[in-house]
């Protein structure tokens, strides 16, 4: 015969320690390992979302500090061109005040000549060239024609006469040369 405790389920806590073959007190020891694996986890679930807020606040703070800087550029942009300007139309100034008491035209036009050279002194210190063109094929993207010229000189479409002189800041057109090209010849009637 079969001996009757074997076949009764045991009983508390001893049961499932004989079931599963680990000491009766595991358990709970199991729950306060969990316990503090949360607690861990917890706290470095906060140091995460503390480190996310900081990092997005100093994000927000480099934002506005590059577009404080770009608008103060943008704000101050023309500020060194200007200054540059200011010695010629001084120079102009004067050329103008001295003519005006002494009556000297000639000395007028030499100052004028020296306040042009300033101000081609000073547009090539900032980088704008002139955009030369006389005896050039006409180009579309540095000329504006005004107006053909017939001529039997050149070939059709040459640059004869700059009307105004364009620039060049780099490798962009500031303003094109507006000029008079050539055209062909028309046929004499025969």
């Amino acid at each position: 015969m079969m001996d009757p405790e074997q076949n009764s389920p045991k009983q508390g806590s001893d049961a499932t320690a004989a079931d599963t073959g680990k000491p009766a007190g595991s358990e709970s020891a199991k729950k306060t390992s969990s316990a503090e694996e949360i607690k861990q986890l917890e706290e470095k679930a906060a140091d995460f979302q503390d480190r996310l807020l900081r990092t997005q606040a100093d994000l927000e703070n480099f934002r506005r500090r590059v577009y404080r800087d770009q608008e103060e550029a943008r704000k101050y942009e023309s500020f060194r061109i200007v200054r540059d300007i200011l010695p010629a139309l001084d120079g102009l100034q004067r050329a103008v005040a001295s003519a005006e008491q002494t009556g000297d035209l000639q000395n007028l036009l030499e100052g004028i000549r020296m306040v042009s050279q300033q101000f081609k002194d000073i547009l090539k210190s900032h980088s704008a060239e002139p955009i030369e063109a006389i005896g050039k094929p006409f180009d579309p993207n540095e000329h504006e024609a005004l107006t053909q010229i017939p001529s039997a000189d050149c070939e059709p479409m040459t640059v004869l006469q700059v009307v105004e002189m364009g620039y060049r800041l780099h490798d962009r057109v500031v303003r094109p040369t507006r000029v008079i090209v050539s055209s062909a010849m028309p046929n004499a009637p025969g």
